[in-house]
């Protein structure tokens, strides 16, 4: 095949799903009606850290319309402790609550009536211990451990040092350092030190966590929100001790994820209500208050020194990354691990120290969310990088400039060398809002930033690709469409390599029993590794289609040629359907072709897959008078490689640059006294249309030098990592005060205008 003809990649072929979804005729696990289906509601705890010393259900277990009621004394036959990095968090309290919010019981009930009326007649009676509620707290000498004792290493850590003992509410601890950096600060001759903060966020999924369980002796079947739908899988069958053939995981479709929908939620819980109700199914459908109280993203402190020399060049970094994850780990380890190389950055450094501590306390536990450890880390970092060159009296992009890694330099020992052409991406940026161009004006500025960050993508995925007896070809893939356009990319995939109309190929949602696996949804993989394996699968088929042309027609295989779903042979031309008619005998049979990735099996032997990289640029105003701030123009540039639908990418682009602007200048969820404040949509502000840049555009580099089909990476996430920084920098710029707290409100930049007048 020509790989430059792109016929059915390369263009903006419509999303499989659009109408269905337009139409509001898209199943979620909310609109889905089995027989006997009961609706679940949760007791959650009042307390951020307290000892469960009795629970009573009678009452509510006598109210009319409830079938029955969940708690600790249900799970003495299995093992209720779950969690993929470690096996730390029951799937209800067992012993304690450890955060405000926490699951203490569930109900099944006819209806939501019923079952929301049998929560205020459980009565639970704790004993009120110490909270923590900050990591100060938290590693202060003499703190309370909130895991005295942890149930293990979960089955999908993949990574070294996760599950040590401590001692303390530490999690885990990365630490990355090469050279010496006590020598390169002793060498430098300027040392600049400074400290960021980044906030709480939640997700904000137009789907909140929806979870369907039935249990009978066939085993467990599940239909829920889920992202890594085969890991929820073997979580569940090792959690009640079946095998993974009796365990089957359906998704719907999905409302969003952006990471709160990785691993497990409250798949668990589900579970063992249904493992009570006799065989009827069960439903638990969150508000988007309980979805709040479910996951979040780590909020970090981060200390961070740089010694420079006076030409610009880096010498010496050292930076510390205090991240709070909460209750339980969910994927803290993971998180603390990419962070440990987002804040080196894709720069020259001969010596540099890093650590990242992920900690545990009394509030809702934080995991995955697009770019784990990326928007805590690159913000200060990117910030940082200007104040360096503040300092040094250079310009902030030739700063950058002078010192980025080169397509094929090392970030660190062992990990793959940079993909990518920064300085492409980061000129792109500045020219695009005028850098070195427009007259500064007071209250004006102009920031840029750049994001690289090194992608999860663990890969490993199997696809099938069926030609059916009509000529019609099925897609089969565990990536779940949680929204990204997964199902339109991959069928542009398999029509290229079958050389078929896009429209002849469609791809269903993921069934575990029937779907073949896939590692997960996430981390801008699915392009890439998943991606991979349906070109394989795709080319199997091709070869098969020709080898059974070959047979039937009784030609040599070089005599054939494949082209818009049928094969040519000389004045012949036969429909694919047709050459499936003629082999089988029959107007009936098919062909599979199989595809596989793993490591080391076509995709290299180094991690990341892929780095992901993006830069972003803003043109800016500030009223120093209220402290609000314009954005005139805000441009995103995603290195993507290859862009197999372009517009999916800008869609994708511009979505992660809007979801970052929220915790740039709106999001951040606030505690007192261990008590979550604004866990709902009126209190905790996301941007709206309204809040938009006045220009806001997305630009693609495309090199095709990534490892995925024709030369794709991964790219839905760069686009949220750039935007806080560059908006920092630009503020900056415009009014002479750096600002190193998110987000950025009006009240936050006019308190600090304010006192950098008084001071």
């Amino acid at each position: 095949m020509q790989q430059d003809r792109f016929s059915a990649v390369s263009s903006n072929t419509k999303r499989q799903d659009a109408i269905e979804k337009v139409t509001g005729h898209a199943k979620y696990t909310g609109d889905l009606a089995l027989p006997g289906l009961l609706e679940g509601k949760v007791l959650r705890s009042a307390f951020p850290h307290a000892l469960i010393e009795s629970v009573d259900t009678h009452k509510a277990e006598a109210l009319h319309g409830v079938v029955a009621v969940l708690t600790r004394d249900d799970l003495k036959d299995i093992d209720p402790y779950y969690g993929h990095c470690l096996r730390d968090r029951p799937l209800i309290a067992i012993d304690r609550v450890r955060y405000i919010g926490e699951p203490v019981a569930v109900v099944a009930a006819e209806n939501r009536e019923a079952a929301e009326a049998a929560l205020s007649l459980i009565e639970v009676h704790y004993k009120e211990l110490p909270y923590l509620a900050n990591v100060d707290d938290a590693l202060a000498e003499g703190a309370p451990l909130i895991h005295e004792n942890l149930s293990g290493v979960g089955e999908f850590h993949e990574m070294g040092g996760v599950g040590e003992k401590f001692k303390s509410n530490v999690c885990h601890h990365e630490h990355f350092e090469k050279g010496d950096a006590d020598k390169g600060f002793a060498e430098a001759d300027e040392i600049i030190e400074e400290t960021y903060e980044f906030p709480m966020i939640y997700h904000y999924t137009m789907e909140p966590h929806t979870t369907i369980a039935k249990y009978s002796r066939e085993g467990i079947s599940l239909w829920t929100s889920s992202a890594h739908p085969f890991l929820v899988r073997a979580e569940i069958a090792h959690m009640f001790g079946l095998p993974h053939s009796r365990v089957e995981v359906v998704v719907p479709y999905v409302g969003g994820a952006f990471g709160g929908k990785s691993y497990f939620k409250i798949e668990p819980m589900v579970v063992a209500m249904a493992r009570k109700t006799a065989g009827r199914p069960v439903r638990v459908a969150q508000s988007v208050a309980e979805s709040m109280l479910t996951i979040r993203r780590h909020s970090a402190k981060c200390r961070i020194k740089t010694g420079v020399m006076r030409d610009g060049s880096i010498v010496a970094r050292e930076a510390e990354v205090m991240m709070d994850t909460g209750a339980y780990a969910d994927n803290g380890p993971r998180v603390a691990k990419r962070a440990a190389n987002r804040i080196h950055g894709p720069y020259k450094i001969k010596h540099c120290k890093i650590d990242v501590v992920a900690v545990y306390t009394n509030t809702v536990p934080a995991g995955s969310m697009r770019s784990i450890g990326g928007p805590q880390t690159i913000w200060p970092l990117e910030s940082h990088m200007d104040s360096i060159a503040e300092r040094l009296g250079i310009d902030p992009l030739e700063f950058r400039l002078k010192n980025f890694l080169r397509s094929g330099e090392e970030l660190r020992a062992g990990a793959k060398a940079m993909d990518a052409d920064l300085a492409v991406g980061l000129k792109e940026a500045a020219a695009c809002i005028g850098w070195g161009d427009i007259e500064r004006a007071p209250g004006r500025g102009l920031g840029i930033a750049v994001g690289v960050t090194d992608s999860e993508a663990m890969p490993v995925s199997v696809a099938l690709v069926r030609l059916l007896a009509d000529g019609s070809v099925m897609v089969m893939a565990g990536s779940t469409e949680v929204g990204q356009g997964t199902r339109t990319i991959l069928s542009q995939i398999a029509a290229e390599e079958l050389d078929v109309p896009v429209e002849r190929v469609t791809m269903q949602g993921t069934n575990t029993s029937s779907t073949p696996f896939d590692r997960s949804t996430g981390a801008s993989r699915s392009t890439t590794v998943m991606g991979n394996a349906v070109k394989a699968a795709a080319e199997d088929l091709r070869q098969q289609i020709i080898d059974a042309a070959a047979e039937v027609l009784r030609v040599d295989q070089n005599n054939i040629e494949l082209k818009e779903g049928e094969v040519i042979c000389g004045n012949k031309r036969l429909g694919y359907g047709k050459i499936v008619a003629l082999f089988f005998g029959m107007p009936g049979g098919e062909l599979i072709g199989r595809g596989y990735i793993r490591p080391g099996g076509g995709m290299g032997t180094q991690l990341p897959v892929f780095w992901e990289t993006g830069m972003g640029g803003v043109d800016l105003n500030v009223d120093t008078e209220t402290g609000s701030v314009k954005l005139n123009k805000y441009v995103s540039v995603a290195d993507v490689g290859k862009a197999i639908n372009p517009a999916q990418c800008e869609g994708q682009d511009e979505g992660a640059a809007i979801q970052g602007l929220g915790h740039t200048m709106f999001e951040a969820l606030s505690y007192d006294n261990g008590q979550l404040l604004n866990p709902n949509l009126i209190d905790y502000r996301v941007p709206s249309i309204t809040d938009l840049p006045v220009v806001f555009e997305s630009k693609l580099v495309e090199n095709r030098d990534g490892p995925g089909p024709y030369g794709a990476k991964g790219m839905g996430e760069s686009g949220i990592v750039s935007i806080a920084p560059a908006i920092g920098n630009a503020i900056a710029q415009a009014t002479g005060v750096r600002i190193r707290d998110l987000p950025l409100t009006p009240e936050r930049v006019w308190r600090a205008l304010k006192n950098a007048k008084r001071g």
